[in-house]
């Protein structure tokens, strides 16, 4: 095992799991991963190969023998008939028949239905009057002459989840990982690889258990299909409920006013909505007003009474439109039904995600290594909703006074809820309170900024996105779209005045012979920071005009080995060409470091390299330098160009059909500074 998951073993033993084994027992078992892992954790939280081997038969003879699959139920019928009892997995329900004043159950894939229950099984385990619950159940068979009568007698009942979760040992054994290492270990925990994860990206993926860990807490995420938006709330806790968005109701989610029930929300710390997008949809404006008041205020009513409830709301959905064509032409809750494109509810809306920069899901994605036994992590972030800790960031920031209550809110909730999930005992440094109140920021502004688009009222007040440090200094938050996108029509904007600008004579020269710079075109020295997973980046739009004019260009950058790195270089090369083509005898030093374990295939490289340049009239040059350290484009133009992470400023691409292997503006970025200055 690698470091990490030696440490995850050895600090919490019994309560993980290789997740590779999850999914090799899954198979087409309509079970969720935390009924599984509930069983591995009890049979192979182990590092011990012989145990996890003995543990995965122990764990497949009892899906095998008990897990009721549809196909199979009769089967598993007369096996109990036969044997008088016998014990089943199988999702539970309850009813009140108050005609019979008696509790009845329905066994999801069995088929049993109106099957009489103990008063006292129901009071112990309320969630079994809601959608039901999984569980481990006792049945019982004997025959009776009065055919009115069952026959079926649920003997015992244990809902399959981890008791007797020790909070305090959690956070005890969280402060022996690093920030990065307790992110990957979470990261596991929910199947994912963090290796293939940006620390925004990873952030993003996390942010989706903030409605586990904080009471009331509403979520939305809209992005294309396949991104596994819907799955955390499906698979990872027995405490929350994914429902189909055309499922739902006022008296499934609120009240009853027939019989007087209490809906989902009285018994699900999470009710998620899938598929909530959708413009054609039909949608009870009642449903939607009652929402409202709830998402408000905790609290719900149909008739004369008040119920309160502690249920975060969750809404996901596929949006089918590209981002860009949002920010510039509509706004980013186009998609959703009539009823919900309502702006009185969209402000009820703590953290608006960003679906769109969530990768598809692909098999590197998953992770076989160890993560925390699912329900063990389910129990943990249950019990965390007893605290709050949307304040604690006043110690190092305070938030601009224009920040209206309701942004506050959001804010407060989202920041407790990342404060719960990543330092689970309220202690965390100025720069990890500055991660999680930027993120925190920038998920309620996105929600701001359409709300401004969908309404002229809401850009009434000023509100300015900022905070500021126990020092007074400023900080300024933008969604990363705007930041993206924004900046592209400014672009647009600015080559349209060029254009204005230009004379009549230069404007029928050729596209490739340099024309006169005007004084709106001066280049000055900038430094700029680009996020984790920003687009709509390349070479040309970063320092392309830095480039111009020059005929020499000494390039170090001590990473120049993998297939990838050398075609982020050529691409460089081309760039350079095609921004001084009438510029004779051009030439291209690199200085990188030399790697024995690719020795022949960089030594081919630079062969093909230097050939493949001198056709295009290009001297090319390069020298290995073990010293090298410092990345940076110095041209005898006068600039030079310093690349916080050299020419390596990309994540990796899905695939070798990706666009994204031949379009730089469409590839994620990884987070770097980049600095111009005029030498």
């Amino acid at each position: 095992m690698d470091t990490l998951n030696t440490k995850i073993v050895e600090h919490f033993a019994g309560k993980v799991v290789r997740k590779d084994l999850t999914k090799s027992l899954k198979g087409n078992a309509v079970v969720p991963s935390y009924v599984l892992e509930y069983l591995l954790g009890q049979n192979c939280s182990t590092d011990n190969e012989e145990i996890i081997r003995e543990g995965i038969i122990k764990v497949k003879n009892i899906i095998e023998n008990h897990f009721v699959h549809r196909e199979e139920s009769e089967i598993i019928k007369s096996k109990i008939r036969e044997k008088g009892s016998y014990k089943v997995i199988d999702k539970i329900s309850v009813k009140l028949n108050d005609k019979l004043d008696r509790y009845e159950a329905s066994f999801t894939n069995m088929g049993l239905k109106n099957i009489p229950i103990s008063s006292q099984i129901v009071k112990d385990n309320l969630k079994l009057l809601s959608e039901g619950v999984w569980s481990l159940i006792s049945l019982g068979y004997v025959s009776m002459d009065d055919k009115y009568t069952s026959p079926w007698i649920i003997e015992t009942l244990k809902p399959i989840q981890i008791s007797n979760i020790d909070f305090e040992e959690y956070t005890v054994q969280r402060a022996k990982f690093s920030l990065e290492e307790w992110m990957d270990l979470l990261m596991q925990s929910i199947g994912l690889n963090p290796a293939e994860f940006s620390n925004r990206s990873k952030l993003i993926q996390l942010s989706r258990l903030i409605p586990f860990a904080e009471n009331n807490y509403n979520l939305i995420e809209l992005g294309p299909k396949g991104t596994g938006k819907s799955h955390i709330f499906s698979e990872l806790s027995p405490h929350g409920l994914l429902l189909s968005g055309g499922e739902v109701s006022k008296a499934k989610l609120f009240v009853n006013n027939t019989t007087g029930n209490i809906g989902l929300v009285g018994y699900w710390d999470v009710v998620a909505y899938d598929e909530f997008a959708g413009e054609g949809k039909k949608i009870d404006g009642g449903l939607v007003d009652i929402m409202k008041n709830y998402m408000a205020n905790k609290t719900f009513s149909r008739g004369t009474d008040v119920f309160q409830a502690e249920a975060s709301m969750v809404f996901v959905g596929n949006t089918d439109r590209s981002v860009a064509s949002m920010v510039k032409y509509s706004d980013l809750f186009i998609s959703l039904p009539k009823a919900y494109y309502d702006t009185a509810f969209l402000d009820r809306i703590h953290l608006y995600l960003p679906g769109w920069e969530v990768s598809k899901l692909r098999n590197e994605l998953f992770t076989n290594d160890f993560g925390f036994v699912v329900d063990y992590l389910a129990e943990v972030l249950k019990l965390s909703r007893k605290k709050d800790y949307g304040k604690s960031y006043t110690k190092y920031f305070t938030l601009s006074d224009t920040i209206t209550t309701r942004d506050k809110t959001g804010i407060e909730k989202t920041f407790s809820g990342l404060v719960k999930i990543l330092f689970p005992n309220g202690e965390f440094t100025e720069e990890d309170a500055k991660m999680m109140l930027e993120f925190a920021i920038e998920g309620r502004m996105r929600v701001k900024l359409q709300l401004q688009k969908m309404d002229e009222t809401f850009n009434d007040d000023i509100v300015k996105f900022e905070y500021n440090d126990k020092e007074g200094r400023v900080f300024t938050v933008n969604t990363l779209e705007e930041i993206e996108y924004g900046e592209e029509e400014q672009e647009q904007e600015r080559q349209q005045v060029q254009q204005t600008n230009t004379t009549t004579e230069n404007a029928v020269l050729p596209f490739n012979i340099p024309q006169t710079k005007s004084p709106k075109e001066q280049l000055y020295s900038f430094n700029k920071r680009i996020k984790d997973n920003q687009t709509n980046i390349s070479y040309e739009r970063l320092f392309g005009q830095y480039l111009e004019g020059g005929s020499f260009f000494e390039i170090q950058d001590p990473y120049i080995r993998m297939p990838y790195q050398f075609r982020n270089f050529l691409e460089l090369c081309s760039l350079i060409y095609k921004k001084n083509m009438l510029v004779d005898n051009i030439k291209i030093h690199l200085i990188t470091y030399y790697d024995e374990n690719y020795k022949e295939e960089i030594d081919r490289n630079y062969v093909e390299i230097t050939e493949s340049l001198q056709e295009l009239g290009i001297e090319f040059s390069h020298e290995f330098r073990e010293t090298a350290h410092d990345r940076y484009i110095e041209c005898n133009n006068g600039w030079k160009i310093l690349l916080g992470r050299g020419l390596d400023i990309w994540q990796k691409t899905n695939g070798r059909f990706d666009i994204a292997e031949v379009l730089q503006e469409k590839r994620k970025c990884k987070e770097f500074d980049l600095v111009v200055i005029q030498k």
